[in-house]
């Protein structure tokens, strides 16, 4: 059997049926842009550890980026390995791949005087939509989480938000729709609370809102995210602020925390991280100016 055939049937039987619309798609794209078109004409038994580390270098050395690398080698383990456990092939020949190293990407936010200014435009605004933005500032919700919560999901009383869902645009029929799923790990499902000073304002939005979802678009079925994503984009060129994706909002979110003293685990909660060490690789080095002045508080102390 050539591999393409296995992938295929791999693909079909054993992937789409257990895992999400969104981690299928993914392995979809995997498989057709790059291990068919490489390795898709070999017999599943000709493959061998060295050539499937030429396959990783090659990538490499054509600019993709390490965790894109890993994420295919990554398909073809788990796709060999099945093979492998079902008798289609004799070996995965994958132990001895060496991985290109991933590196942490680089945190970047907004600057106070930026935020302030996102803020000050936006708590002005008559549309409403854009409080969205504020939102994430204060929550540190990624943008599915953002699109994907309800109203139910916003306890005013309790002044807490419930995390259960996410969501993702798919092309279907001619058209992006809007697919709600749950978080792709259990600690993204959570309960933040919602600093106080924004509660009278949501309470506000609630009232006036005749949507299901908390922040509405068009429709009764609240904004997409591409259409989200522009919106912030326009925000950000109408108000002169340097371009940004909206995950540097989130970053925002944990830098401030961070500079206001809260501690590492109630962060880490907070952004569903799976564990602390996520949050402190990700942000602790973000902040040298903050580092900078706690060492100068310090050295006041010298004689």
């Amino acid at each position: 059997m050539q591999y393409k055939d296995w992938l295929n049937e791999w693909l079909t039987y054993y992937v789409k049926p257990a895992t999400k619309v969104r981690t299928y798609n993914k392995y979809l794209r995997q498989v057709q842009k790059y291990i068919i078109p490489q390795l898709g004409k070999y017999e599943i038994d000709d493959l061998s550890a060295h050539i499937l580390q030429k396959f990783a270098v090659c990538f490499s050395n054509q600019g993709l980026a390490p965790n894109t690398v890993n994420g295919i080698i990554a398909v073809i383990k788990s796709s060999l390995k099945k093979a492998v456990a079902l008798g289609a092939a004799k070996n995965e020949f994958t132990k001895g791949i060496t991985r290109p190293k991933v590196r942490e990407k680089e945190v970047n936010c907004f600057t106070i005087n930026e935020q302030r200014k996102i803020e000050t435009y936006i708590l002005n605004s008559k549309d409403n939509k854009l409080f969205g933005v504020v939102f994430c500032l204060y929550t540190g919700l990624r943008i599915g989480e953002l699109l994907a919560l309800k109203q139910e999901g916003i306890d005013i009383h309790k002044g807490i938000i419930t995390v259960s869902k996410t969501c993702m645009d798919a092309w279907k029929n001619g058209k992006y729709i809007k697919i709600l799923f749950s978080p792709k790990t259990e600690t993204s499902n959570r309960t933040i609370p919602i600093p106080k000073q924004l509660l009278p304002k949501i309470k506000e939005l609630k009232k006036a809102s005749s949507c299901e979802y908390f922040i509405c678009g068009r429709g009764k079925y609240g904004s997409q995210v591409r259409s989200y994503q522009k919106t912030f984009d326009r925000l950000l060129k109408k108000l002169k602020i340097p371009h940004k994706g909206f995950h540097s909002l989130r970053h925002t979110f944990a830098t401030r925390a961070l500079e206001c003293g809260m501690d590492i685990k109630t962060l880490a909660e907070i952004l569903g991280h799976k564990n602390t060490m996520v949050t402190l690789n990700r942000y602790t080095h973000s902040l040298l100016e903050h580092k900078t002045d706690m060492m100068n508080k310090l050295g006041r102390l010298l004689l």
